[in-house]
C-alpha cells in the first residue's frame, strides 16, 4: 500500500499511462514524494483522458456522452466511489490533499469548448475563461497535490496556467491553423487588421505584431506567478518553478525565432532542459 492507501497495481497503472505519453512531465513530477507524484500522475492521466475525448475525429455528439461520463465520474470521487485505476487513486487523492470538484469539472468545460466548437479567435474574455479551465483549473488542482492550498497557491495557478497556455497558443499558432483554429485575441487581430480566418491570418504581414503582444502578455503572467510563489511554501512551489522555467525557455526560444517563420519549430535542446531541471527542479 502507498502513503495515499491505494494499490500497488493501481498506482503502477497510472504511472504506465503517463509514461506512455511521452512526455517529460513524468520525469518532472519525481522531484514530489511519493504520495504527492502518484497524486499529480493521476490528474494528469485524468487530463490526458478528457481532452483525447474532445481531440478525437467525429461529431460532438459523439463525444458529448464521453465527457457526461466523466462528469458522473468526477462527483462519485466524492462520494468515495470509483470505476478504474485512475479514478481509484484520485478518491485518495481527493481526501488526501482537498482537492476539489469544481476544479476537475472545469477542465472537462475547457475540452468541451474545444470539442462542441472550432475555437476561432475568441474575444479577450472568452480566451481568458478558456485558458482558466483547460490550464488553470488544472493549476488549482496540482499546487494541492504539491502541499500547498492557500489563495496565494491559487494565485499561481491563475498566472502561471495562462503564461503556460498562452506559451502553447504561440508555439502552435501554425499547427492550429491548419486544423482550422486560431486562439489568438479577436480583439488585437482587428486591432491590427489580421483577418480573423485561419489560413489569412498566417499571410498577414501584421500577425508578429499580434504574436508579439500575446508574449508580452504571457511574460506579465509568469511576472505575476513568480511574485505569487515568492508568498507559497517554497518546497510545495519546486514543481511549479521548474514549468514556469521551462516554458519561459520556450517562450523565449519562439521570440528568438521570430514570428514570420511559425512553421519552424522552437524546441528547446536536451542540455537546456537539464539545465533547468538542476536549476529548479533538483536544487
Amino acid at each position: 500500500m502507498s502513503v495515499l492507501g491505494a494499490k500497488q497495481a493501481d498506482l503502477d497503472a497510472v504511472a504506465a499511462l503517463v509514461r506512455a505519453a511521452g512526455t517529460s512531465f513524468y520525469r518532472g513530477m519525481r522531484v514530489l514524494p511519493p504520495d504527492r507524484r502518484h497524486a499529480m500522475y493521476a490528474i494528469y492521466a485524468f487530463c490526458r483522458i478528457v481532452d483525447d475525448i474532445a481531440d478525437e475525429p467525429g461529431d460532438f455528439s459523439r463525444k458529448l456522452p464521453e465527457l457526461r461520463a466523466w462528469r458522473r465520474r468526477v462527483a462519485d470521487l466524492y462520494q468515495g466511489r470509483a470505476d478504474s485505476a485512475v479514478t481509484r487513486v484520485l478518491v485518495r487523492a481527493v481526501v488526501a490533499f482537498r482537492l476539489r470538484e469544481e476544479d476537475f469539472l472545469a477542465v472537462i468545460d475547457g475540452m468541451q469548448m474545444d470539442a462542441e466548437t472550432t475555437i476561432v479567435a475568441p474575444d479577450l474574455a472568452t480566451l481568458d475563461l478558456y485558458c482558466d479551465r483547460v490550464a488553470g483549473a488544472v493549476g488549482r488542482l496540482s499546487v494541492r497535490a504539491f502541499g500547498d492550498a492557500s489563495p496565494n497557491a491559487d494565485e499561481v495557478a491563475r498566472a502561471l496556467g495562462r503564461a503556460l497556455q498562452l506559451t502553447n497558443i504561440l508555439r502552435d499558432v501554425h499547427e492550429d491553423a491548419g486544423l482550422g483554429r486560431l486562439y489568438l485575441p479577436r480583439e488585437w487581430l482587428v486591432e491590427a487588421g489580421v483577418p480573423l480566418d485561419p489560413a489569412a491570418a498566417l499571410a498577414s504581414p501584421a500577425l508578429p505584431l499580434v504574436c508579439a503582444r500575446v508574449a508580452a502578455q504571457a511574460h506579465a503572467c509568469f511576472a505575476e506567478a513568480d511574485a505569487a510563489m515568492r508568498r507559497c511554501d517554497r518546497r510545495a512551489m519546486r514543481p511549479a518553478r521548474l514549468m514556469g522555467a521551462t516554458y519561459a525557455a520556450v517562450l523565449a526560444r519562439l521570440e528568438r525565432r521570430g514570428w514570420t517563420r511559425l512553421d519552424r519549430p522552437a524546441k528547446l535542446r536536451k542540455w537546456q532542459k537539464l539545465w533547468i531541471a538542476l536549476r529548479h527542479g533538483l536544487g
